[in-house]
């Protein structure tokens, strides 16, 4: 039953990331988005990880689809004419076809490190998803957190700069 569950939501995380490429319209395709974050929040259940999935759905389809609805709206891009290049839909398949084989080449011709990471599955057990990915992500990866926020914080400035119209 398991993996019927998992593969009906892969299969629906596939498709709808297909569409959000190919649907016309950005709402559509934000809405395509959020479908797949729902699908990946699903999978992170599968995983037994709770914590990933409760921020799955609050970050990614809570507030970062809120941010680009609002800079969809705030830009105008559904009024854009959008011209179709079937060149660069050749390239990009091709390039990606290229990057899926390389990735596959790596990962057949590599060998595992035999290194064992400190936390277990009894670990996790014991303290809690929350509890060790706090710990980790404000003792071990505070430079590259502030990092991101500092990038976040530059987004939304230059998000601001560019609805701003010319008086």
């Amino acid at each position: 039953m398991l993996s019927i569950l998992f593969y009906l939501f892969a299969t629906v995380a596939i498709f709808s990331a297909f569409y959000v490429t190919k649907a016309r319209s950005p709402v559509n395709s934000a809405l395509c988005l959020v479908t797949t974050f729902i699908c990946f929040a699903v999978l992170y259940i599968m995983l037994d990880a709770p914590f990933m999935a409760a921020i799955q759905i609050m970050v990614y389809a809570g507030a970062i689809m809120v941010l680009i609805i609002f800079v969809i709206m705030l830009l105008n891009l559904g009024t854009a004419i959008k011209k179709r290049y079937t060149h660069a839909l050749v390239w990009g398949g091709g390039v990606s076809v290229l990057m899926l084989f390389i990735t596959n080449v790596f990962i057949r011709r590599g060998e595992m490190s035999g290194k064992v990471g400190d936390v277990t599955t009894q670990t996790i057990h014991n303290y809690g998803h929350t509890e060790l990915i706090g710990k980790a992500m404000f003792t071990e990866f505070l430079l590259p957190f502030e990092i991101a926020s500092i990038l976040l914080l530059v987004a939304i400035v230059g998000a601001v700069i560019l609805s701003k119209r010319e008086v």
